[in-house]
Protein backbone atom coordinates (compact mmCIF):
# COMPACT_ATOMS: atom_id res chain seq x y z
CA UNK A 1 0.00 0.00 0.00
CA UNK A 2 2.94 2.33 0.57
CA UNK A 3 3.73 2.17 -3.13
CA UNK A 4 0.17 3.10 -4.08
CA UNK A 5 0.12 6.08 -1.72
CA UNK A 6 3.49 7.17 -3.09
CA UNK A 7 2.27 6.99 -6.70
CA UNK A 8 -0.88 8.96 -5.91
CA UNK A 9 1.08 11.63 -4.05
CA UNK A 10 3.68 11.95 -6.82
CA UNK A 11 0.90 12.45 -9.37
CA UNK A 12 -0.61 15.29 -7.33
CA UNK A 13 2.39 17.34 -6.20
CA UNK A 14 4.66 19.72 -8.11
CA UNK A 15 7.86 18.27 -6.60
CA UNK A 16 7.47 14.49 -6.88
CA UNK A 17 11.15 13.94 -6.09
CA UNK A 18 10.50 15.11 -2.52
CA UNK A 19 7.72 12.60 -1.81
CA UNK A 20 8.69 10.09 0.87
CA UNK A 21 6.51 7.32 2.24
CA UNK A 22 7.47 5.29 5.28
CA UNK A 23 5.55 2.57 7.08
CA UNK A 24 5.81 2.05 10.82
CA UNK A 25 4.35 -1.24 11.91
CA UNK A 26 2.86 -1.58 15.35
CA UNK A 27 1.05 -4.39 17.11
CA UNK A 28 -2.45 -3.49 15.90
CA UNK A 29 -1.85 -0.84 13.24
CA UNK A 30 0.45 0.31 10.48
CA UNK A 31 1.14 4.04 10.38
CA UNK A 32 2.03 5.28 6.90
CA UNK A 33 3.88 8.58 7.03
CA UNK A 34 3.68 10.73 3.90
CA UNK A 35 6.23 13.54 3.57
CA UNK A 36 6.00 16.12 0.80
CA UNK A 37 7.48 19.56 0.16
CA UNK A 38 5.92 22.32 2.29
CA UNK A 39 4.34 23.99 -0.74
CA UNK A 40 2.69 20.69 -1.74
CA UNK A 41 0.98 19.89 1.58
CA UNK A 42 -2.17 21.73 0.54
CA UNK A 43 -2.38 19.74 -2.68
CA UNK A 44 -2.10 16.43 -0.82
CA UNK A 45 -4.77 17.44 1.68
CA UNK A 46 -7.06 18.94 -0.97
CA UNK A 47 -10.05 21.23 -0.61
CA UNK A 48 -11.85 20.47 2.64
CA UNK A 49 -9.56 17.45 3.07
CA UNK A 50 -11.14 15.52 0.22
CA UNK A 51 -7.89 14.25 -1.33
CA UNK A 52 -6.40 12.91 1.90
CA UNK A 53 -9.79 11.45 2.84
CA UNK A 54 -9.89 9.58 -0.48
CA UNK A 55 -6.40 8.20 0.14
CA UNK A 56 -7.43 7.05 3.61
CA UNK A 57 -10.56 5.42 2.15
CA UNK A 58 -8.37 3.39 -0.19
CA UNK A 59 -6.31 2.23 2.80
CA UNK A 60 -9.43 1.29 4.75
CA UNK A 61 -10.74 -0.72 1.79
CA UNK A 62 -7.64 -2.90 1.91
CA UNK A 63 -8.11 -3.57 5.60
CA UNK A 64 -10.36 -6.49 4.74
CA UNK A 65 -7.30 -8.28 3.36
CA UNK A 66 -5.07 -7.47 6.34
CA UNK A 67 -5.67 -7.81 10.05
CA UNK A 68 -3.97 -4.54 10.98
CA UNK A 69 -5.51 -1.10 10.72
CA UNK A 70 -3.70 1.33 8.43
CA UNK A 71 -3.39 5.01 9.30
CA UNK A 72 -2.17 7.67 6.89
CA UNK A 73 -0.43 10.72 8.36
CA UNK A 74 0.91 13.74 6.46
CA UNK A 75 4.18 14.90 8.02
CA UNK A 76 5.58 18.42 7.56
Amino acid sequence: MKELIEQIAKAIVEKPEEVQVRGIEGEHAVVIELRVAKEDIGKVIGKQGKTITAMRTILNATRVQKQKRQVLEVIE
